[in-house]
């Protein structure tokens, strides 16, 4: 899978119950299935940060699917910045630690 750099770069920052609910690990497994590359990472203050690479229609569709999460996740919120200029580059999608 190639980093899609004319697609769309999003970071996204998810509240609510968010943390041990594998909300990660389903995260991996929607973008995976979009072709989405980047990662996903827990943040300290209980929220999760994921960052998306690809078409239109996939980030799209994740962003959507983030609104949500996984049925054992209670999302609040999200917080979407589109990212214009890209400082790594991603082939796949990562649970980072």
């Amino acid at each position: 899978m190639e980093n899609n750099v004319f697609g769309r770069n999003v970071k996204v920052r998810v509240y609510g119950r968010v943390q041990g609910v594998f909300f990660r690990y389903h995260t991996k497994l929607m973008a995976d299935n979009l072709e989405i590359s980047g990662w996903v990472k827990n943040c300290p203050d209980g929220s999760v940060e994921t960052f998306l690479s690809g078409s239109d229609a996939a980030v799209e569709e994740m962003i959507s699917w983030l609104h949500q999460g996984p049925e054992t996740a209670n999302v609040e919120s999200l917080d979407i910045s589109e990212i214009a200029d890209l400082k790594e580059n991603h082939t796949d999608f990562t649970i980072r630690y």
